[in-house]
């Protein structure tokens, strides 16, 4: 410690932990042992009171403490072995749980870190290690010491002891890799070691900004509190989402190595001012937000057969536009007065509409100028302390845009706008005009503020569906532009890639001359599903009738996107539950049959040569809704196959387990149920588990849910 001004007493943040003795020791001086310990529990800080006064100079601070409850309790998985893992877990505050320490943001700190554990168990930490040596004390441990950090934040401090196996490879630039997994469960980790030995280089490339550490190591923990946490060189992850074997076949590999990608990002570059070191909690959206987007980019850099933003439109965009609609959303950006009001703002808004502002800038900027202000910003701001302003000042000096009167609008106030648009043909020109207010999924907004956005707005028409017409900042309630050389047979859309974060109304005329761009393919997928969900959330927003969606709906009669279907399929599905108990749910239930009837025929049951992994996805997708829906053939099929699975005759492939699961649980019985119980118990993988449990929510009968 660095004592500035003399004290006889020392504040620290401190919660759920016992100090049984602590003591000051300065450089060449005696040991000065603590007297005190006033413990202010709702503020998470410990006073420490000496019986002399601490001089000004250098000192070491020791500690003896119990009852950590940042430390995880043991765990086990399928065929693996216990583990104990500690601070951070789950929370941006957690390390005051590990450790008494100063735990905000802005206070950094170098840590040298050593550990003395069982010598037949892991050690890990944020560091590599220098020492591993017998403990004087006792034959059965060892103590591991590891080299000192780097500067860095109390919350990325981690370490890990257990037991494990791990899979190792160097990156293309050097850092070493390594993924460790549950004993025996080592084969597992290979895909997981692939993605994360692709992903180190993208990032040091588009940030400009070197991985500073000597190795990364990515860890599976059984039931670890928190998704995923990105502790500077030692990558945590529960154990059901990370590990992933190869080849992918199966949905997981979506949600699994999304949060690889996340956390690397923010682990390559946690001690640069974007993603760590902001100066306060208020800025942490920024954190999130900036690595949920960037995540995408570097899945689409190292698989682009992906068509990974659809996906994200799918996943981010719309998730984050329902949350939004809602009255009791809330800005991007929350002030915290307290460092307990953290967790309350680690949500979608934070994560999924952080993200989606974040791509909205990134494109109303332009790839080379956002790479040149996130360059400028890094340089300027590595190893200290920023707000959000400091970026948007350096974004905006790269692009000569004003982007903080631009972002400020969607981060500081919450919702987001509906454009409502209307065409006139005036000779060779259309005429659009176009009006804003704010959308809410409660009805049509009738409040007395008329809160605006600036929103860019690109357009699109049928002569290039892929390149915006147009380009254009909207930062007033209405505007009339003017687009040259469109005939009046030629469509125009709004919002080119679903990138704006704004939902479109057309009017019935434009709507109309859309459908032949959906069914003949011509409009991107993610302008295809971009439309369908607007016109799904218009509906149920009593903004427009849902006749009127279905009618389109039945233009993607040709649809061959899997995300495009699966966003349609969810979507159909919320229809069907809100008309669950009237007489028009046979009625939907024969509209989805007839919808999803085609695809279902044309893919089959079984793989075809050539397919990739999305139309695998695309196959459990159609016939788990025809399966739902008591599609005669599919469902026929599906018991007929379970049957065989039961058996032992044909192992059911891991992307059909869910819609035969989902199919024979909706229509079957207690004998049904009984199976799956039991095929749950027998499985040794987890995600095998978690399929199981996902699909128990299918059974009908009442007697069967009791």
């Amino acid at each position: 410690l660095q004592v500035k001004q003399a004290t006889n007493q020392i504040v620290m943040n401190c919660a759920d932990i016992d100090i049984i003795t602590a003591s000051y020791a300065p450089e060449g001086d005696e040991e000065v042992h603590a007297t005190g310990f006033n413990y202010q529990n709702e503020d998470e800080k410990v006073t420490l009171s000496f019986p002399s006064t601490l001089q000004k100079g250098k000192s070491c601070f020791h500690a003896f403490l119990l009852h950590l409850k940042a430390l995880e309790q043991p765990s086990s998985v399928p065929g693996g072995s216990d583990c104990r893992c500690a601070a951070p877990k789950d929370s941006a505050t957690d390390a005051r749980r590990a450790f008494p320490c100063w735990d905000e943001p802005a206070i950094k700190a170098t840590f040298d870190i050593s550990l003395v554990v069982p010598k037949d168990r892991v050690a890990l930490s944020n560091m590599n290690v220098v020492d591993r040596k017998p403990y004087p004390d006792d034959e059965n441990l060892v103590e591991v010491k590891f080299a000192r950090t780097p500067i860095m934040s109390t919350y990325l401090v981690a370490f890990v002891v257990g037991e494990y196996d791990f899979v190792e490879a160097r990156s293309l630039d050097g850092v070493l890799v390594r993924v460790y997994t549950p004993v025996g469960k080592a084969e597992q980790g290979k895909f997981a070691l692939e993605v994360a030995a692709k992903t180190l280089p993208f990032y040091k490339d588009y940030f400009n900004v070197p991985y500073p550490l000597p190795k990364i190591d990515l860890i599976a923990i059984a039931d670890f509190a928190a998704g995923a946490m990105e502790n500077w060189g030692l990558v945590t992850y529960r154990y059901a989402v990370k590990i992933l074997s190869f080849p992918p076949l199966c949905s997981l590999i979506l949600g699994s190595n999304w949060i690889s990608f996340r956390e690397l990002c923010l682990d390559l570059v946690c001690d640069c001012a974007v993603l760590s070191p902001q100066e306060w909690w208020t800025h942490l959206w920024l954190n999130e937000g900036f690595a949920s987007w960037i995540e995408y980019l570097c899945v689409d850099h190292c698989f682009p057969e992906y068509d990974i933003w659809t996906q994200f439109v799918s996943a981010d965009y719309t998730r984050a536009q329902e949350l939004d609609a809602l009255d009791n959303s809330h800005p991007i950006e929350v002030s915290v007065g307290h460092p307990s009001e953290v967790d309350e703002i680690f949500d979608a808004i934070s994560y999924s509409k952080g993200a989606s502002v974040i791509r909205m800038l990134h494109d109303y900027i332009g790839d080379e100028d956002f790479r040149k202000g996130m360059n400028l910003y890094l340089t300027k701001f590595q190893q200290k302390n920023a707000a959000t302003e400091d970026l948007w000042e350096s974004l905006e000096k790269a692009s000569g845009k004003p982007i903080a009167a631009v972002m400020n609008t969607w981060t500081k106030q919450m919702g987001f706008p509906l454009i409502y648009v209307e065409a006139e043909q005036q000779e060779d020109d259309k005429v659009l005009k176009l009006v804003q207010k704010k959308f809410c999924a409660s009805g049509p907004y009738t409040g007395e503020d008329f809160p605006m956005w600036m929103v860019p707005i690109s357009i699109c028409t049928s002569d290039d569906p892929t390149c915006a017409k147009m380009q254009i900042l909207m930062d007033k309630p209405e505007l009339t532009l003017v687009l040259k050389d469109v005939k009046p047979d030629q469509w125009v859309k709004l919002n080119l890639g679903t990138v704006g974060f704004y939902r479109t109304q057309y009017s019935p005329d434009m709507l109309e001359s859309l459908i032949p761009a959906i069914k003949d393919l011509s409009l991107p997928p993610v302008d295809r599903l971009g439309l369908q969900n607007d016109l799904f959330s218009l509906a149920r927003a009593g903004i427009i009738s849902t006749v009127e969606v279905l009618k389109v709906m039945e233009a993607f009669v040709n649809e061959p996107n899997y995300t495009v279907w699966s966003d349609l399929s969810c979507n159909l599905g919320i229809l069907s539950t809100l008309l669950s108990h009237t007489d028009f749910y046979e009625e939907i239930q024969v509209f989805v049959k007839d919808v999803f009837s085609p695809i279902g025929e044309r893919l089959g049951w079984d793989p075809k040569p050539g397919e990739g992994h999305l139309d695998a996805l695309l196959r459990g997708l159609v016939l788990g809704k025809l399966g739902k829906a008591g599609h005669k053939a599919t469902l026929e099929e599906a018991r007929r196959r379970f049957k065989d699975h039961v058996e032992g005759k044909h192992i059911l492939s891991a992307d059909l387990r869910s819609p035969v699961y989902v199919t024979v649980l909706k229509h079957g019985d207690s004998t049904t149920l009984d199976t799956m119980l039991k095929l749950h118990k027998q499985a040794d993988m987890q995600e095998e588990k978690n399929r199981i449990e996902r699909v128990l929510g299918a059974i009908s009968q009442p007697e069967l849910i009791q």
